[in-house]
């Protein structure tokens, strides 16, 4: 039998979780990153931020189909009018091209992230100082304060391929990686899963408070951010939201 795809899989949700009649129900084209696993996975239109939204949108009878653009260009797909709706605007004030902002669907926790073995603490930026750190594209510029100095001392790179980041700090080719918590583990969980790859033990050290206000969804339309809104409380007050994540970031 053939796997249910993403709009038969919304539907089903809307059920299941009491969402109201069709009368006003829309077509919802969202903007989300080419890949950010596991996050998204415009390959299967799955990932924990992807599902979230959808299923939030289908409380109320909403069906996402999601387009996939190079994480920058999601912005300008929103003010270009390509898209009904974004799911970042990338610290971007869309308000005046029309954008309705939603609650964060997701929070993106980056973390500093080294091996537990080595006893490093980073409280501070100082502490970086003659560690090497690989860290996401774009790092150097959202966190200056921190990875200036590294960046000029010839110890700073960048790395898209995040499953590489893991690698190089398990075979401590790095000191530190600068990534996402949830996509770090999602990385160490697969290589697990599908190589002889063996994660040792590693120490988080949160250097930034995260404001929710960054991931921000947002929609053109002003009553589907409200029914988006009214989905988003009830995955989470029916305990389906954690389970999105538990699927993706448990054994």
């Amino acid at each position: 039998m053939s796997k249910p795809n993403l709009l038969t899989r919304l539907v089903l949700v809307a059920a299941l979780l009491g969402g109201s009649g069709y009368g006003s129900t829309a077509e919802v084209v969202m903007a989300f990153g080419e890949k950010i696993p596991p996050f998204c996975f415009p390959e299967s239109d799955s990932g924990i931020e992807l599902e979230i939204i959808g299923e939030a949108l289908a409380f109320k009878g909403h069906r996402l189909k999601p387009h996939y653009y190079p994480l920058a260009r999601v912005p300008l797909s929103f003010r270009q009018g390509e898209v009904d709706a974004a799911m970042t605007d990338l610290g971007q004030d869309l308000s005046q091209a029309g954008a309705h902002y939603g609650q964060p669907a997701v929070i993106y926790r980056n973390v500093f992230i080294t091996l537990k073995k080595r006893k490093l603490r980073i409280r501070r930026p100082q502490d970086l100082a003659g560690l090497s750190v690989v860290a996401f594209p774009g790092a150097a510029q959202r966190y200056p304060e921190w990875l200036a100095q590294t960046q000029q001392a010839g110890l700073y790179f960048e790395q898209n391929n995040q499953e590489l980041q893991v690698l190089g700090l398990n075979k401590a080719r790095y000191d530190v990686v600068l990534s996402d918590q949830s996509i770090f583990h999602y990385f160490e969980l697969l290589l697990e899963r599908t190589s002889l790859f063996k994660a040792q033990a590693t120490e988080l050290h949160h250097f930034v408070e995260e404001d929710p206000e960054d991931y921000r969804p947002l929609f053109r339309d002003r009553q589907i951010r409200d029914d988006f809104d009214a989905g988003l409380e009830q995955l989470k007050r029916s305990g389906r939201y954690q389970q999105i994540y538990d699927h993706y970031l448990q054994q």
